[in-house]
């Protein structure tokens, strides 16, 4: 058995060989026919326009091959790249900030201990690389600099992409478009968001809000990590990756399905929990397992289990849930 997964992860000591080996053959299979689906699609033009056979491929996972292609242009980080040729480069070139670099430094070890391929030791070793992305990013975007959890989702891009350029453009698509104001410092984008996770689980999973009231337990200290990194070293990489696909297709209404689908399935889990600590240790405990293993059927049910919802409810949600975070600050 391999202990380093095709990411470079090592796998942990407890790793489930057997139920992983049982669902990849499995998987390899749909795989297998959605790279053959997915070929067809591009037929060699990189070009996709916005479609509803485009957003059932997309939900149903893009084989690893054509990731970084599709996130690029359904994003819109393809276009600006395009549209700003050398600006990257420039970026790195410019002139610095002192504190965002030690920031950054700070946190270059830290960012998956757990991965070879940003050891020191890895050649090439991707600290290099993760540490220019983050720094362009810092000079870009000021009103954001350097927030942690970026430097995860900055490293997920560049395992995925291999290319820095399209890491930094695709980082831009999420902080400045997709997830609405999670990193700027007041982060009132993020709490707001976690408000709005509660409303949806008092409308769709009653017992559970119930629950996290009686016992006082606030949704930021269950769920900020699954916003923040966008449930990097929460789920799965193959989970995160699915995951992903639909965010950077569908914005950032998914992270809601994903959440509301754990929290959905694992209802009777959460509800045997008595107090304050043994309700935080259901919410690790639901993030692993079978279930969101098999990422194939979980995506599948984040888009059943927990039933229709628009953008528009999600707005309506996120004005209400704004005034009240701003409120109590």
């Amino acid at each position: 058995f391999c202990r380093v997964d095709p990411y470079g992860f090592e796998r942990p000591e407890d790793f489930d060989y057997a139920s992983y080996e049982a669902f990849f053959s499995r998987y390899l299979v749909v795989l297998t026919r959605r790279a053959i689906k997915w070929s067809k699609l591009l037929k060699g033009n990189n070009s996709i326009q916005k479609s509803l056979k485009v957003k059932r491929y997309i939900r149903k996972g893009i084989p690893n091959e054509h990731r970084a292609l599709v996130w690029m242009i359904v994003s819109g980080a393809q276009t600006n790249m395009e549209q700003n040729p050398g600006y990257y480069h420039r970026l790195l070139e410019g002139e610095k900030n002192a504190k965002l670099l030690e920031a950054i430094k700070t946190d270059m070890n830290r960012t998956f201990p757990d991965n070879v391929k940003f050891r020191k030791t890895a050649d090439p070793c991707l600290q290099h690389a993760l540490y220019n992305v983050l720094v362009a990013y810092g000079h870009h975007n000021k009103a954001v600099g350097y927030c942690q959890g970026m430097n995860f989702i900055a490293g997920y891009l560049i395992l995925i992409t291999k290319n820095e350029e399209e890491s930094f453009w695709l980082l831009d698509a999420l902080i400045g478009r997709i997830l609405p104001d999670y990193y700027s410092p007041a982060m009132l984008g993020l709490k707001t968001d976690q408000e709005v996770l509660g409303e949806l689980v008092k409308m769709k999973v009653p017992a559970v809000a119930e629950l996290m009231e009686r016992h006082g337990v606030m949704w930021t200290l269950v769920v900020s990590r699954w916003f923040i990194c966008l449930f990097i070293d929460i789920l799965p990489v193959e989970t995160v990756l699915r995951i992903w696909d639909c965010l950077f297709y569908e914005g950032s209404k998914i992270i809601f399905r994903v959440a509301l689908t754990l929290i959905k399935q694992n209802q009777a889990f959460i509800l045997e929990a008595t107090n304050f600590p043994d309700i935080c240790d259901k919410f690790k405990q639901i993030t692993k397992g079978t279930f969101v293993t098999e990422c194939h059927s979980f995506m599948q049910k984040i888009f059943t289990d927990p039933g229709s919802f628009s953008m528009a409810t999600i707005n309506k949600l996120r004005e209400t849930c704004r005034e009240k975070v701003l409120s109590q600050g």
